[in-house]
């Protein structure tokens, strides 16, 4: 069935928004996120900058942006990256005009990360940012789904909880909180939390002008 222009949505000009979603690992925050870019074609994906070597088959650009630790130790310090953290010796981070562009031309990006970058998002971006913690139904529910992946240790399941407490407490940082009882369902309220923010009055750059075009 063909729409008619009176059905169609009309296209206002948005700013983007930079969608944070974090969670203790085993509550499912990179499965949600990888859900909302399979399903959302409006985001737009970052590529991260990492000071570790390319590994077989990454290309510099695509995967990763491979720099020298002194690089990366450079642009920390001159305000180029969003967020960054040191991890085993090796620099991860996410660069600053990537992102300001998708932005600024109305795409919205997801990332998901620790309360720590999530801080640090805040801060660079304190007027786009939307963040979303995903919580477990409970700790013993996260040993169990840890348990089930039967990849770790009990020594590094043991530590993987403690680090999931001490991510928990930091949830009321958060713009939005979901339990993760149900994927579907916390995919579905995810999105939801998504087109919320993508219709606040302030996103909507173009409503003026829009709204002025009823008089023309």
């Amino acid at each position: 069935m063909t729409r008619t222009a009176a059905t169609t949505p009309p296209s206002i000009a948005r700013r983007g928004v930079c969608f944070i979603i974090s969670a203790p690992s085993g509550a499912g925050k990179s499965t949600i996120a990888n859900a909302l870019r399979a399903a959302e074609p409006r985001l737009k994906h970052s590529v991260s900058i990492t000071t570790r070597a390319p590994r077989p088959g990454e290309t510099e650009g695509v995967h990763y942006h491979f720099r020298t630790m002194d690089q990366f130790r450079e642009m920390a310090e001159r305000g180029e990256l969003l967020e960054w953290a040191t991890v085993f010796g090796r620099g991860y981070g996410t660069p600053r005009a990537p992102v300001e562009e998708a932005l600024a031309s109305g795409h919205d990006m997801v990332f998901d990360i620790d309360w720590q970058g999530h801080r640090q998002f805040r801060e660079a971006l304190p007027a786009d940012v939307v963040s979303l913690f995903v919580l477990p139904p409970s700790l013993p529910e996260l040993a169990r789904r840890l348990n089930s992946r039967a990849s770790d240790a009990p020594e590094e399941i043991a530590r993987r909880m403690d680090a999931a407490r001490a991510e928990i407490s930091h949830w009321h940082e958060f713009d939005h909180v979901i339990v993760n009882s149900d994927l579907d369902r916390a995919i579905q309220e995810a999105r939801a939390v998504l087109t919320a923010a993508r219709l606040r009055t302030v996103r909507q750059t173009g409503l003026a002008d829009f709204v002025t075009g009823f008089d023309a």
